[in-house]
């Protein structure tokens, strides 16, 4: 019976390892700042300006948006994959 358990235990820890690998791999908070705030200062913006708050907020709605498409995408591919199982 203890073997058993143990045999549960490992798969039940695999598979949560697993569906950690599974999530959506977005890159890190500070590498968008940095690449953020490098892109706005290109235009010749000074920090702090309604200018470069603009900016900022422009780059972060088009990330967001990216992002959705991205997520939309999945979604509706795998709603195609479920509802034609007879097209690879």
């Amino acid at each position: 019976m203890s073997t058993r358990l143990v045999r549960y235990s490992v798969v039940t820890l695999l598979a949560l390892i697993l569906s950690a690998c599974a999530a959506r791999n977005q890159a890190p908070v500070a590498a968008l700042n940095d690449d953020d705030d490098a892109h706005c200062r290109a235009n010749n913006v000074a920090p702090g300006s309604p200018e470069y708050v603009a900016c900022r907020k422009d780059r972060d709605v088009q990330r967001n948006a990216a992002i959705s498409r991205a997520d939309r995408r999945q979604r509706d591919l795998g709603e195609y994959m479920l509802n034609h199982p007879e097209r690879p």
